[in-house]
C-alpha cells in the first residue's frame, strides 16, 4: 500500500497529524475534518481497513517487513505522531483559549469549518439530485446530533464499550466531534475520570469499543467512497454545515450538567447573537479569527496544488 516518500513527506504528514490532534482537543471539532481538507482522509481510512487477518497472516509467513508494508506503518506512525504531540503540547494551550478566548477560538473554527464545506463540496464530481439529497440528509443529521440532549450518566461496562465504538466513529467523520458524542451518551465524565486516575479496566473497555468501531466504520466508509464517491463526500459536506450549530462562537450556560472532581462545571450551551454576550471590540476580534480560518483553508489548497501530490 505504502508509496515511496521521503523524510520530507513524512514530516508533512506528521504536521498534518498536528492539525488532527489540535482539532481532537476541541470539543465540536472532528479531526477527520482535517484529515478530509489536508488530503490524507481516504489513505487513512484504507490504512485502518488494512488492519487485518490478511495482515496477520503475512506477519506470520512474510515477517515484520511484509506485515509492516502491508498497513502502511510508517504513514501510521508519522500520523499518529503528530496527533500524540499535538494532544500533549496543545491540549493545555487550547484548555486555556477555551476558558479565556473562547469567542476568538470557536471564531476561528467556524471560519476553518466554513471554508471546508466549500473545499469538500468542490470534490464532489457530479452534484445531482442523489448528491443534494446526500448533502442535505447528511446537515440534517450532523445538526440533529448537535440538539440532542446530554443522557443519563452510565458508568456500566457493556455502556462503556458502545460508548467507545460510536465516539471512535464520530472521529474519524468530517464535522463530528468524538468528545461531543460522548457527552450526548453521558460518558465523558466517566472517560475524562479513569484518564485523570489511571482506571486500567475502564480505559481498557472503553479502547476496546473503540477498536471494534474502528476496524468496522472504516471499512464501512472506504467501501462507500469506492462504490459511491460522490454521495460518501456530499454526505460529508452536510455534516460539516450541520456541525456549525455546535462550534457557533456565541454561547449562553443554560443548564448544569455535571461538576469535575477540580471543581469545574460543565453547561448545557444554548446559541445567542453576539449582541446578547459580547460588545463590538470582541466582535470585531471573532470576523477577524474566523476569517484567519477559512483563509487557512484556501491557503493550505494553494500550498498543496504547488507540492502537487508529494505525499
Amino acid at each position: 500500500m505504502e508509496n515511496k516518500r521521503s523524510l520530507k513527506d513524512f514530516g508533512l504528514i506528521t504536521l498534518k497529524g498536528l492539525g488532527m490532534g489540535a482539532a481532537d482537543v476541541v470539543p465540536g471539532v472532528s479531526g477527520g475534518t482535517i484529515a478530509f481538507i489536508t488530503g490524507i482522509y481516504q489513505e487513512l481510512l484504507a490504512t485502518i481497513s488494512s488492519v487485518d487477518l490478511n495482515a496477520l497472516k503475512k506477519l506470520k509467513s512474510e515477517g515484520i517487513a511484509s506485515f509492516w508494508k502491508h498497513i502502511n506503518g510508517n504513514f501510521l506512525v508519522a500520523l499518529f505522531l503528530g496527533i500524540g504531540i499535538s494532544i500533549a503540547s496543545l491540549a493545555k494551550l487550547i484548555s486555556y483559549l477555551m476558558e479565556h478566548k473562547a469567542i476568538a477560538l470557536w471564531s476561528f473554527f467556524f471560519g476553518l469549518v466554513t471554508a471546508s464545506i466549500f473545499y469538500v463540496g468542490k470534490q464532489v464530481k457530479n452534484w445531482n439530485l442523489n448528491t443534494i439529497i446526500s448533502f442535505v440528509l447528511g446537515t440534517g443529521f450532523a445538526f440533529w446530533v448537535t440538539i440532542l440532549p446530554p443522557m443519563g450518566h452510565s458508568d456500566a461496562s457493556w455502556f462503556m464499550f458502545v460508548s467507545g465504538m460510536i465516539a471512535i466513529c464520530a472521529m474519524i467523520l468530517p464535522g463530528i466531534s468524538g468528545s461531543f458524542i460522548l457527552l450526548i451518551l453521558g460518558s465523558y465524565q466517566t472517560v475524562i475520570t479513569s484518564i485523570k486516575e489511571l482506571q486500567i479496566t475502564t480505559l481498557g473497555i472503553f479502547a476496546a469499543g473503540c477498536f471494534v468501531g474502528l476496524m468496522a466504520f472504516s471499512r464501512v466508509l472506504k467501501w462507500m467512497f469506492e462504490k459511491h464517491e460522490s454521495v460518501t463526500i456530499a454526505t460529508l459536506a452536510g455534516f460539516l454545515l450541520g456541525s456549525l450549530n455546535k462550534i457557533w462562537p456565541w454561547k449562553i450556560n443554560v443548564e448544569e450538567l455535571y461538576t469535575h472532581s477540580d471543581g469545574k462545571i460543565d453547561y448545557l450551551q444554548s446559541n445567542v447573537l453576539p449582541s446578547n454576550v459580547e460588545g463590538e471590540p470582541l466582535l470585531i476580534q471573532a470576523i477577524i479569527f474566523a476569517l484567519i480560518g477559512f483563509a487557512l483553508i484556501f491557503g493550505m489548497e494553494i500550498a498543496a496544488n504547488k507540492m502537487k501530490k508529494t505525499v
